[in-house]
């Protein structure tokens, strides 16, 4: 079973160095259900990989000059604390519960690749900088609560409120989602036992996929590779929320971890349309 999770990790590393993210949401999905891993430790160790992987491929996207340490910093800040406390909230929540919103964050995943990402161009000028601490602390509880990355909200609110360019927020965010990672996992610490051996084996399975995946890049349709990845989340996403429901009776509970996953999606669309307004209106401003 090792060596089938490891090949597992491997390939979810191929699919973060083909697709530039998204396939870290499978990290727990297979240290619970394929090796046996409990929902807690699952989430903090799948933390520990997604910080690791990222990390790495921040350095990569540092050599061509694509991160803004400044503003990740910035944005990595707030997002380390929510994870921080999202990791220790995570405690006093039942893992089927914590389960279950994680399902549902894999299904808001999914939606987000199969609508593909805008090019929302930052012109270098911030715009709304008082917004992202704000959607740091947000998108940081989420990471930390269900081990989740969250780039597909860290990607915008990097362009739109912060100003940078596309390529530039992309290599940012994934030092922010670094950061938070570790933040997070560091929230889970005590109160869940990790299995070390097996999160640095994940790890470096995970880094090397990476590589392979930025060598096949050019060699395979993004598109298709995208969208196919993402009915395959989806599909993940049912199973994991039908896989709780029926182990835990949680019909009453989900709709609950439902309610906050889109208040939280609410929260995070009304930053991204304040931000947008205040690009426009510089726009127009700019323009005049």
């Amino acid at each position: 079973m090792l060596v089938v999770s490891l090949i597992l990790a491997a390939l979810i590393g191929i699919s973060l160095g083909l697709l530039g993210g998204g396939g870290s949401i499978l990290t727990v999905p297979i240290l619970t259900y394929v090796v046996g891993i409990p929902a807690k430790p699952a989430i903090a160790m799948s933390l520990i990989v997604v910080g690791v992987t990222s990390a790495v491929a921040s350095i990569q996207h540092a050599r061509n000059n694509n991160v803004r340490w400044g503003t990740g910093l910035f944005f990595g800040v707030s997002a380390m604390l929510g994870a921080f406390l999202g990791g220790r909230v995570a405690y006093l929540i039942p893992g089927a519960v914590l389960l279950g919103a994680f399902g549902l964050m894999m299904l808001v995943t999914a939606l987000a690749m199969l609508r593909g990402r805008k090019e929302s161009q930052g012109d270098g000028k911030p715009h709304a900088l008082w917004m992202v601490p704000i959607e740091g602390l947000i998108v940081g509880g989420v990471t930390g609560l269900i081990g989740a990355g969250g780039g597909f909200l860290v990607v915008p609110a990097l362009a739109l409120l912060g100003g940078l360019p596309m390529k530039q927020a992309v290599g940012t965010s994934l030092f922010v989602i670094a950061l938070k990672s570790f933040a997070g996992a560091a929230g889970h610490l005590g109160h869940v036992e990790i299995n070390w051996m097996l999160t640095a084996g994940f790890s470096v399975a995970a880094v090397l996929g990476t590589f392979v995946g930025t060598r096949l890049v050019s060699k395979l349709p993004q598109d298709t590779l995208r969208k196919a990845f993402a009915f395959f989340v989806l599909v993940m996403g049912f199973f994991v929320i039908g896989a709780e429901v029926v182990k835990s009776q949680l019909v009453g509970v989900l709709p609950v971890a439902l309610v906050g996953l889109l208040a939280f999606g609410a929260m995070a669309y009304y930053a991204r349309r304040m931000a947008t307004r205040a690009a426009q209106s510089r726009e127009e401003v700019t323009s005049v």
